[in-house]
């Protein structure tokens, strides 16, 4: 099973418009495939043009025809899906019934451009239809259910009463590690990481509609793995025609990574390049930049330097930021900032499965932010420091952030009503390549965002009981 996001983390995957994903997926002999959020980055029509040539079906019980208020056409169980609702495997005489629900707040996270013609219906309002129709309809002995809904939503899922009859929830999105699988009310709940480093076993015996569960693993993808020779050779044919993201742009001497919640060094590196960029374009004409913003991304392998430095390719480029957008900025109050700060803390740290909402905290350059993670919605920020002083709820500032197709012309990085908007004549790619042109970059942590209730390094959404990322 694979559980999407194929269509992010390559430049050969976003100058191809996922193209390059159909060999590759082919020649692993995958019994089933589900979209997750960033398989609407080339539309609705692209999407369903890479799933027909899969050889594996696509499922998503989730994901409808939209009409054009955004609403699923017809009934929002049953009716218009892009792809088959279910599935049934049979597997040594046993029936394995699937499901899969992609993240209903799919169409906010991405550009609101991506999924038009797309609407998402909450499991709540389907799961338990389908788990009727697979146990007594299709007489399934197994029912699993393919989450991209991240851990925290799989997890409370696992113990709502419309979830009875599922045996296992195979998750995905938060790209955490679960070592073992987490027990719900009806449902285990597992997660196997990301960037390719690992594959989840679960082995299970079936009798009658007993399921035993004999054993779960995370089998880690290590350089000392055998190439399989005909994928060799479609990677290298995919490789030769984009020379061009071979090219080094830069050159690290520490570890670029992306697997802490709060604060990164790949966001750093990220999110100065923009200042120092746009600060420079604003500068130009006379005003003030005093802050950078980007979102709190979860993906990128990272990039381990060897004999004390790596160099930086065009391909990690793409891998960093797979969506090389235009530069815009706008001006906000500080009370503004304080009130959006507030909401993307709650979007990471809220103790309601349901709240909880796309990547790590915010990405940002000019403020430092100290806050408490498990104070309530409108209470966690403790203070706010811009340029070294203290934020002022009366004052403007000037941000930049990227555009987002599809966004109001006032909205930067989900922060909304922004007076002044403008985009600025160049793009993120081009930032950050002129930026890695000055020399040998070193990034680490720098304390820019602090929650005082935390260590400086969280893995993962470490409030959930039996679940620590290792």
């Amino acid at each position: 099973m694979d559980n999407g996001d194929c269509f992010q983390g390559s430049g050969w995957m976003q100058l191809s418009r996922g193209q390059a994903a159909i060999p590759a997926m082919n020649a692993l002999g995958y019994d089933v495939l589900m979209p997750g959020n960033w398989e609407v980055v080339f539309g609705k029509d692209r999407l369903l043009e890479i799933a027909a040539e899969y050889t594996a079906p696509m499922v998503c019980t989730n994901m409808h025809h939209a009409d054009d208020a955004g609403n699923p056409m017809g009934n929002d169980v049953v009716g218009h899906h892009l792809f088959d609702p279910y599935l049934v495997l049979d597997k040594g005489g046993v029936k394995v019934g699937v499901l899969a629900y992609n993240d209903p707040a799919l169409t906010r996270r991405q550009a609101p451009a991506y999924s038009r013609g797309i609407a998402l219906t909450k499991p709540a309002q389907s799961l338990a239809h389908w788990v009727r129709l697979l146990r007594e309809e299709e007489g399934c002995q197994v029912v699993l259910v393919m989450g991209h809904l991240g851990l925290a939503p799989q997890v409370a899922l696992a113990s709502e009463d419309f979830a009875e009859g599922v045996d296992y929830i195979l998750g995905g999105d938060t790209h955490e590690r679960v070592r073992q699988p987490l027990q719900g009310k009806h449902a285990r709940v597992t997660e196997p990481g990301a960037f390719g480093s690992f594959v989840g076993c679960l082995d299970i015996e079936v009798d009658g509609s007993q399921v035993l569960e004999v054993g779960y693993e995370l089998l880690e993808v290590s350089g000392d793995l055998p190439e399989d020779p005909h994928v060799r050779d479609l990677v290298d044919t995919l490789r030769a025609e984009h020379p061009e993201l071979e090219e080094t742009i830069g050159t690290t001497s520490t570890v670029l990574q992306r697997y802490y919640v709060l604060e990164t060094p790949i966001d750093n590196l990220v999110t100065d390049a923009l200042f120092a960029k746009a600060s420079t374009a604003l500068a130009e004409r006379g005003e003030h930049l005093d802050i950078a913003l980007s979102n709190g991304f979860r993906f990128c392998p990272p990039l381990v330097p060897v004999d004390g430095a790596a160099t930086i390719s065009r391909q990690f480029l793409w891998s960093m930021l797979p969506e090389n957008a235009q530069v815009k900025t706008g001006d906000v109050t500080g009370a503004q900032l304080r009130t959006w700060l507030e909401k993307e803390l709650n979007n990471v740290f809220s103790p309601r499965a349901d709240e909880v909402f796309g990547g790590w905290v915010v990405r940002f350059f000019g403020m430092q932010v100290r806050f408490t993670s498990d104070a309530p919605m409108g209470r966690r920020v403790q203070s706010v420091q811009i340029g070294g002083r203290e934020l002022n709820p009366d004052a403007t500032y000037t941000v930049a952030a990227c555009e987002r197709d599809g966004d109001p012309v006032d909205t930067l990085c989900r922060l909304q009503d922004c007076d002044d908007p403008k985009l600025l004549e160049f793009t993120l790619y081009e930032a950050v390549e002129e930026f890695l042109a000055r020399g040998l970059v070193s990034y680490g942590l720098e304390g820019c965002c602090v929650a005082e209730d935390l260590p400086e390094v969280v893995l993962g959404q470490g409030s959930i009981e039996g679940c620590e990322f290792r």
